[in-house]
Order: structure tokens, then C-alpha cells, then sequence
């Protein structure tokens, strides 16, 4: 009876048992109301009533992340990435509460070759700004936003940043073009910059491919680093995706050097309602500081999304 009650039911949305789910469902929707209210009613004190039914683009994720290196030890690293999103205060302008900014990251080796994109520590760098939306119509001209606000903590750090993004379809075929690039200037930090292009098209109803370029400079390191990888996307079912990559992260400034090559293969399993992923990603590495010697290396990551709409299984 109990190793009955543990397998999971094969036509519903939910890899775990149902122990599990009667657990983790009051969790989440508890959680998931907190996010929303707590995003509302500050909206509400700035804004207008219509926050009480405006879409909102404010959430919280928890992550936990192990990943393992050739010659290394297991890395655990717990994360949680969030925003309040405040949409009602101005036309066009919004009030923005987030963690962790983009700019201080790493270097884009690191950004890489993690599938996460927060820390716990992040928690620490708060940014409290304001942001002027585009138009928003990236297929016609070039949808920009500017943002300033300042990171709280001590002392108070200030920062500006601009973002642009432009998608072209090629010659009215398959062929997408998107255009992401961002400026920013924080006043402990300095200026960074940061621009990506990603060539995509779709093989077929569940491939699809993609060519996709970074340049970043960040004044702090001075140096321009690159990155190009090649992927190809794979939906196996309506709840799990494959990602085969083939990547090479480089620097740039008075010559060329190639820091590490690596070819990965990503599973992403939407294990539980939409809400609850599990990553597993083998790879090879080929990295400079060991002479280009191969190097495995394997990441597992379980993440959980606690937000009133969530996207389904996406890499």
C-alpha cells in the first residue's frame, strides 16, 4: 500500500507522490499570495486601486543548486532571485524592487556555466529604482527603457542603466534576429556594458535552433570578454525540454585568448503543476587553465516559482 500510494499518477501534471503534494501545495499558494499581496499593496500606497487587478510581474524564486567539477568537490549553493513589481504608479514609468542586478554577476564564463542566474547572498544587493518603459513593439524599432535608482546598503549606491531590444524576422522567413543590450553605471562599480544576439529558427514543431553571441566590459576588470554557443532545443513532451550546447568563452583586449570550451547537455522536467523544475546538466569542458585538458562536470538543480503566472516548461 505505501509503495503504491507513493508512485506517481501518469496522467496528471506531477512527478511527486501525493504525500508530497499535500505538503507542497499549501506551501506554495500561501507563499505565492504573500509575493502577490505584498507587491499589491505596496502598489496600492504608491499607485492607484487599480492594483488590486492589474497584471503584476512580481515573484520569488528558491533554488538549490549542486554542481560538481573534475578534481573538485560537490558545490552547494542555495539561491533566491526576486521582484516587486509596481506597475500602477506612473504611465509608462514603474516602480521596481529586485534582487541581485544583472551587472554583478561575474564574468560571463560564470554566468555560463550556471544554470541559475541567483545567489543567497544576492539578498544583500537590493536595487530600489524607477524604470520608463519602451513601446514595446520590438519588431517596428528599437524598444527602450531607462532605469535609476540606487542599491540599498551602506553607503547608498546609486545607479543608471539602459536597455535596448530590437527583433528583425529575416527576409520574412523562419530565420529571428533578437538584439538584447544593456549600459549601466553604478557608482561603486563603475560603467558596464553588455550586448547579445541571438539567430534563431524553429527545425520543426519541437526543435529549434539557435546562434547566440555575447560582448561584456565592465570597468572594474577592464576587460571586453566574448562567449558564442550554438544550441539546439528539443521539447520532448509538454513537460520536458532537452538543450544540446556547444559553447566557447573567450577575452579580448590587447589579444585574443580562449579561456574554456564545453559541450553540454541540459534535462529540463517540469516535475510538479508548472511550479517545481528539476535541471540535470553533464558537461565537458576544455579550459585554459589546464592546458585544454578535458574536465567533466555535472549540475542538479531544483528550483520552485512562486508567482501568480508561471510560464510552462522553458529553458
Amino acid at each position: 500500500m505505501a509503495a503504491q500510494a507513493d508512485t506517481p499518477k501518469p496522467d496528471d501534471d506531477s512527478d511527486l507522490p501525493e504525500w508530497a503534494e499535500k505538503r507542497i501545495g499549501p506551501f506554495h499558494a500561501t507563499m505565492t499570495d504573500w509575493v502577490d499581496g505584498t507587491s499589491r499593496s505596496i502598489d496600492r500606497f504608491f499607485g492607484t486601486t487599480d492594483a488590486l487587478t492589474v497584471d503584476s510581474d512580481s515573484y520569488l524564486r528558491i533554488s538549490q543548486e549542486n554542481a560538481w567539477k573534475e578534481g573538485e568537490a560537490f558545490d552547494h549553493d542555495l539561491g533566491a532571485r526576486f521582484r516587486l513589481d509596481l506597475p500602477t504608479t506612473e504611465e509608462r514609468l514603474r516602480l521596481i524592487i529586485e534582487s541581485e542586478p544583472d551587472e554583478t554577476r561575474g564574468t560571463l564564463g560564470e554566468q555560463e556555466s550556471s544554470l541559475s542566474d541567483d545567489r543567497i547572498d544576492s539578498i544583500e544587493d537590493v536595487l530600489v529604482g524607477l524604470r520608463h518603459l519602451g513601446q514595446g513593439d520590438r519588431t517596428r524599432e528599437w524598444d527602450t527603457e531607462i532605469g535609476a535608482g540606487i542599491k540599498v546598503r551602506l553607503p547608498l549606491d546609486p545607479y543608471a542603466r539602459l536597455t535596448t531590444q530590437r527583433l528583425w524576422t529575416l527576409d520574412d522567413g523562419p530565420w529571428k534576429l533578437h538584439s538584447d543590450n544593456r549600459f549601466s553605471w553604478f557608482n561603486e562599480d563603475g560603467y558596464s556594458a553588455r550586448t547579445r544576439w541571438d539567430l534563431g529558427r524553429p527545425i520543426d514543431e519541437k526543435r529549434h535552433l539557435r546562434f547566440i553571441s555575447n560582448a561584456q566590459w565592465r570597468e572594474e576588470v577592464d576587460t571586453l570578454e566574448f562567449s558564442q554557443a550554438a544550441e539546439l532545443n528539443q521539447r520532448i513532451n509538454s513537460r520536458s525540454v532537452l538543450r544540446y550546447s556547444a559553447v566557447v568563452l573567450g577575452e579580448s583586449l590587447s589579444h585574443t585568448t580562449i579561456e574554456d570550451s564545453y559541450l553540454q547537455l541540459r534535462f529540463r522536467r517540469d516535475i510538479h503543476k508548472g511550479f517545481t523544475f528539476l535541471d540535470i546538466a553533464p558537461s565537458l569542458h576544455f579550459p585554459r587553465d589546464v592546458d585544454y585538458e578535458h574536465r567533466w562536470a555535472l549540475t542538479l538543480r531544483l528550483e520552485m516559482y512562486f508567482r501568480r503566472f508561471i510560464d510552462r516548461v522553458t529553458l
